[in-house]
């Protein structure tokens, strides 16, 4: 008489969920981040369609020539292009961001599976496309409204396109780290504005640079808004134009390393200071 011994089932835990390849992870995230974006109607007026509503308006009451065939209109055009990148970079993040935080957005995201650096990646995708869709509007609106000229050569396009990514770059990681100088989402408004209006009146957006007092653009030039205007006239202007600037010259080399110093200082300033929790939560 055999006796049955007793089998024992021996089960493994069930494996952890494998989370998806990081590039994944990241076109997800940044199609979130779009989407977000677009049905804001605050964000989508005062970042996207604002500055075409400025070059309108401006355009119709300070249509009048600056120089020998050069319009006002035109040179407000690269002012305004200038001002699309910083309020999709700068405005745009340190406002939003801000906001996530203090909604403890942030904060629950931190302690998702999802790469913290998905996060980024996802703001920065919806700049370049905000900025990109900005700066095509702008120039809608400048040719079929005022013909305003586009640049005229491919070096000049090959100009606006650096200067516009060097310029996102600088913008969105400076935006990032202010955000963290912010007390909370309901200010953030109130303390950026500002700060983006006074840059603009000084930098040569709503005025001729070289007509503002030389104290005005001696605090102008510390700042990215100046180089990045200037490097948009030497897109959309004539060079001829360019011995109207301070220096006598657009002076790309110095606007591209004035770009890629704050683009530096932006990155460092954002790891060192960035913070997922608002104040209130320690």
């Amino acid at each position: 008489m055999s006796v049955a011994t007793p089998t024992t089932e021996t089960t493994e835990p069930d494996a952890a969920p494998q989370l998806p390849p990081a590039s994944q992870v990241y076109l997800a995230r940044s199609r979130v981040e779009i989407v977000e974006f677009f049905r804001q109607k605050e964000a989508l007026v005062f970042t996207l369609i604002f500055p075409s509503l400025l070059l309108l308006i401006f355009g119709a009451v300070l249509n009048y020539d600056i120089a020998p065939g050069l319009t006002f209109v035109q040179y407000f055009m690269a002012g305004m292009v200038a001002s699309g990148v910083l309020a999709s970079g700068f405005q745009n993040l340190a406002i939003t961001i801000a906001i996530e935080r203090s909604e403890g957005r942030l904060k629950r995201l931190s302690g998702t599976p999802m790469p913290k650096s998905a996060y980024f990646v996802g703001k920065v995708v919806q700049v370049v496309v905000v900025g990109v869709a900005t700066i095509a509007l702008l120039m809608v609106v400048g040719v079929v409204v005022y013909g305003v000229d586009l640049p005229a050569t491919a070096e000049k396009w090959m100009t606006l396109v650096w200067v516009t990514l060097l310029g996102l770059a600088a913008c969105s990681l400076l935006g990032i780290a202010f955000s963290s100088a912010i007390k909370n989402g309901k200010s953030a408004p109130a303390i950026v504005t500002p700060i983006a209006l006074v840059l603009q009146f000084i930098s040569g957006v709503f005025f001729v640079f070289t007509d503002l007092p030389s104290w005005m653009q001696s605090i102008a030039a510390i700042f990215p808004l100046k180089w990045l205007t200037q490097g948009m006239r030497a897109a959309f202007l004539p060079d001829s134009f360019a011995v109207r600037e301070a220096a006598g010259s657009f002076e790309l080399g110095t606007v591209a390393l004035v770009l890629g110093a704050w683009t530096i200082a932006g990155m460092v300033l954002s790891i060192l200071v960035f913070r997922w929790r608002d104040r209130a939560d320690g």
